[in-house]
């Protein structure tokens, strides 16, 4: 069995958060391995002064890390979920996902308001046209305003860039440590999340059994099951990480509930639908769910976004 293990992973605030939690849990495991991290930059951190919309591409944040991987100057790397396309480079795969974080968006306002009591016009950060699209919805008035950087630098922006609010997820910002700022949590009537937001992703190379072994326990059963579906819903509508849609699944006794959400980028036409069924099924109810979503329009929509080359980032 090895003894030693490198992790992939981005040098953000955040990433190394995640990274040093699935090390720690090794190491409490595992006494006798020595676990190091090795970070690597990726598309998405080289680029920050464009919005991720308007670069393209799937797999800006992981592309790099699964090229480490590969190489195998790591053995295995660990992603935001919402980061990971749903097609792996040949050889590797999706070996855990983690106990899922309240995978819901978080508000945090300028002058501690609501989303319904901003000022008409107000100017909101965010860096997700997923988000874009649920919040004109919710209401036309607002200004959506590009939003880069990692949380931290994303949270001094709300007061540098003049703007109202901001808009991030729960979970980074539970694992950063500043739920204080919290101005309000949208519930996911306003705002459907990301595909697999607040899980973490190890990937691994297919042929590591030994590192499979060590890292099994780290799996959880609910998570990768509920992300199962999410990924097979965004997989069948064949958006990487850049297309205007949003997914939540959740087990409910012995069943699964899954919502999907496709909307236009200008807010004016969310269509959504929920779906339910035995666990057994969560690939097959998310692909009903997307079928059905394409049949009421989603597919119209998705075509018009890649038309004009504006895919929509759903982080």
């Amino acid at each position: 069995m090895p003894s030693e293990l490198k992790i992939g992973t981005r040098g953000s605030q955040l990433a190394l958060f995640q990274a040093n939690w699935v090390k720690d849990r090794l190491v409490q495991a595992h006494p006798d391995l020595n676990v190091s991290l090795v970070k690597i930059k990726t598309t998405g951190d080289k680029i920050q002064d464009v919005p991720l919309a308007k670069i393209g591409g799937k797999g800006l944040f992981v592309k790099e890390i699964e090229e480490a991987l590969l190489q195998r100057r790591t053995d295995l790397a660990v992603h935001s979920i919402k980061d990971v396309p749903t097609e792996f480079p040949k050889g590797l795969q999706l070996s855990v996902v983690t106990k899922r974080e309240d995978p819901r968006d978080v508000l945090i306002s300028k002058d501690g308001k609501s989303l319904k009591d901003l000022p008409k016009g107000a100017r909101i950060g965010t860096s997700s046209l997923r988000r874009q699209a649920q919040l004109l919805h919710f209401r036309s008035d607002f200004e959506l305003i590009p939003l880069r950087g990692n949380l931290d630098t994303r949270l001094k922006k709300l007061k540098t860039m003049n703007l109202d609010a901001i808009v991030l997820a729960l979970a980074g910002v539970k694992r950063l440590g500043f739920e204080e700022k919290i101005t309000e949590i949208i519930p996911p009537e306003v705002s459907l999340p990301a595909i697999g937001q607040g899980a973490l992703g190890i990937e691994t190379r297919i042929a590591d059994q030994e590192v499979e072994r060590q890292i099994r326990f780290l799996n959880d059963w609910d998570s990768s099951i509920a992300i199962s579906a999410e990924r097979a819903f965004l997989g069948k509508l064949e958006g990487g990480c850049q297309v205007p849609i949003a997914a939540f699944a959740r087990i409910v006794g012995t069943t699964l509930q899954v919502d999907g959400l496709v909307g236009t980028i200008d807010g004016k036409r969310l269509i959504r639908h929920h779906v339910e069924g035995p666990v057994e099924r969560a690939e097959s109810l998310g692909v009903e769910l997307a079928e059905i979503l394409l049949g009421e329009g989603a597919k119209e929509i998705l075509d018009e976004v890649y038309r004009r080359g504006q895919p929509a980032i759903s982080i």
